[in-house]
């Protein structure tokens, strides 16, 4: 057997020997604030946005709010408004509704979350709720930051 063979052989070895990479081993997910457009439908004051937020920033939020524009069927921004989700517990999912008054929801082209106003917390850092911000929609508006 020659030098090259062995060396093969060996490195073979060796890579058998490690075998797969435990979970552990593995890097975390980065911290993330999932919030999901769920639903926007007429209401008797307006539209009514339904939201879903799961809080995976890895601290409770005492207060999020944040800062959203809302463009009409023409994409020109129709408004701005705050919505407050209040408290948002660590590894929690929760369901919130807004009604937007006079807003027409087949209007609503699309929703534009434009800043964090709020994003208290004893652990995390008032930037974390934009940095980690991970927007979805099921609705048949366009939503993001």
């Amino acid at each position: 057997m020659n030098l090259t063979t062995s060396l093969r052989l060996l490195t073979s070895a060796l890579a058998m020997s490690l075998g797969p990479v435990p979970a552990w081993a593995q890097s975390a997910p980065a911290p993330a604030l999932n919030l999901e457009l769920n639903a926007a439908q007429p209401s008797d004051k307006g539209c009514r946005l339904t939201f879903v937020v799961n809080n995976a920033l890895g601290a409770d939020l005492s207060k999020a709010a944040f800062e959203i524009a809302l463009f009409n069927e023409a994409g020109v921004v129709d408004r701005l408004a705050v919505l407050d989700f209040k408290d948002l517990p660590a590894g929690k999912t929760k369901v919130t509704r807004f009604d937007l008054a006079g807003a027409d929801c087949g209007k609503l082209s699309r929703v534009l979350i434009n800043s964090a106003t709020e994003c208290a917390s004893n652990g995390v850092e008032p930037a974390a709720c934009m940095r980690g911000l991970k927007t979805s929609t099921r609705a048949a508006i366009a939503f993001g930051a």
